[in-house]
């Protein structure tokens, strides 16, 4: 933050080292992989007519005390029944985010109610969650604006459209997985982003926007590739397969440019190409602090992004409950150390295909059958979860769905 001490009370960083450190520290947190997150984001629309725009006023009025600042600074902003907390993205999309549970089954059991309180909030006030991973209806089109918010764009508008796309059409599925024990976490890191595209070719659920076919399977992550490549682009490759995914992770972190500067009044806006690497060298009038640093974190946005956990951000909203399979497939994949290295050997040879997914989808004969291979070890870790029945057997069904797709090659 380029402002006077009382704004920020947080360390300063005067140099590369100590900020490097302080990302080791909060960016992955080690223990046993116990619990699991999950964040869902939706389009919202009219339930009469889902091509008319949603106003911020009608998002207030249907969601009351539940509103993010963002959207009514005098909201009380209260969680959910079951603690789920409700956010809005920059196009009026819609997010919950859950707490994390040691259990799937509770994990869905709560997340389930907490959107079924979400939709009764929606329904009341005649409107309806969207069912892709973007708006399939409506050009990209600012509701909700703060500060932070109008800095991404200036940044993002400097690169051309897909920004805007981004930020106002696009609507996201998180599955949020623990780093792991300190022996683990090299093999989850990596498992977590070669698995990124045959799954998100088998989830891609983002063909249409705006009125129109897109030509892409998902046009979701075709746009979030398009807009920043220092911010999107994924931290784990081939090349840097065998570093410590802490200095992978710091390197890209410091050489991301800065996207916005917090600041009182509404100009967050940042000198274009200055990196927080250059802050640190003193490019502007103060030092960084750890609080900035935190803060840059969260303007980067890449398809696995380390929060202190894995932060797997690849996936394309699903339509109606099945957000629970990609959330099911993944927690399977990881639920052992002998499972996740059996999904990277499936994936490795597909880790780096993110745009031939994003494009293509399951026509990618490839990439459907890294997809068909994943699909199918989950499927025979399913029983590691302890799933009631019935919902073990509905998700099952699920992805034995998305697993014939997957043989068919289907697009």
């Amino acid at each position: 933050m380029v402002t006077s001490p009382e704004l920020d009370r947080s360390a300063i960083l005067r140099e590369s080292a100590a900020a490097v450190r302080h990302l080791a520290r909060i960016c992955f947190k080690t223990g046993p992989p116990t619990h699991t997150g999950v964040e869902l984001e939706w389009t919202v629309h009219d339930a009469a007519d889902p091509a008319r725009p949603v106003t911020p006023t009608w998002l207030r009025a249907a969601l009351g005390r539940h509103s993010p600042v963002t959207l009514d600074v005098t909201s009380s902003a209260e969680p959910l029944r079951h603690g789920g907390t409700v956010t809005l993205e920059p196009g009026g999309q819609l997010e919950i985010s859950t707490p994390p549970r040691s259990s799937t089954a509770a994990l869905i059991e709560a997340t389930e109610a907490d959107i079924a309180q979400v939709t009764d909030l929606l329904a009341a006030a005649g409107l309806i969650l969207g069912r892709s991973g973007i708006d399939p209806h409506r050009r990209p089109r600012p509701v909700v604006e703060t500060p932070r918010y109008r800095a991404m764009r200036g940044a993002f508008d400097r690169r051309g459209p897909a920004g805007r796309t981004m930020m106002y059409s696009t609507a996201g599925l998180q599955i949020c997985l623990d780093a792991g024990e300190p022996d683990q976490v090299s093999a989850r890191w990596a498992a977590a982003h070669a698995v990124g595209p045959p799954l998100l070719a088998a989830f891609a659920s983002a063909t249409r926007h705006a009125g129109r076919r897109t030509g892409w399977a998902s046009a979701r992550m075709a746009a979030w590739l398009a807009i920043d490549p220092s911010r999107t682009r994924p931290v784990w490759t081939a090349a840097n397969a065998h570093e410590d995914p802490r200095n992978t992770w710091a390197r890209y972190v410091l050489a991301a440019p800065l996207l916005c500067l917090r600041r009182h009044g509404p100009d967050w806006a940042a000198p274009p190409g200055v990196t927080f690497a250059d802050w640190l060298d003193g490019a502007l009038p103060h030092p960084p602090t750890t609080d900035d640093l935190d803060y840059h974190v969260s303007t980067l946005f890449p398809p696995v992004r380390p929060r202190g956990y894995l932060e797997l951000r690849y996936l394309d909203a699903q339509p109606g409950r099945d957000w629970r399979l990609p959330l099911a497939v993944l927690s399977a994949l990881f639920a052992d150390p002998g499972t996740v290295r059996d999904a990277y050997t499936i994936a490795a040879a597909v880790a780096h295909r993110w745009s031939a997914a994003a494009r293509h989808g399951l026509a990618d004969a490839a990439l459907a059958a890294a997809a068909s291979a994943l699909l199918d070890l989950a499927l025979t870790r399913l029983p590691l979860l302890d799933l009631p029945t019935d919902i073990h057997d509905d998700i099952a069904r699920g992805v034995r769905r998305r697993l014939t797709a997957a043989e068919r090659g289907d697009r």
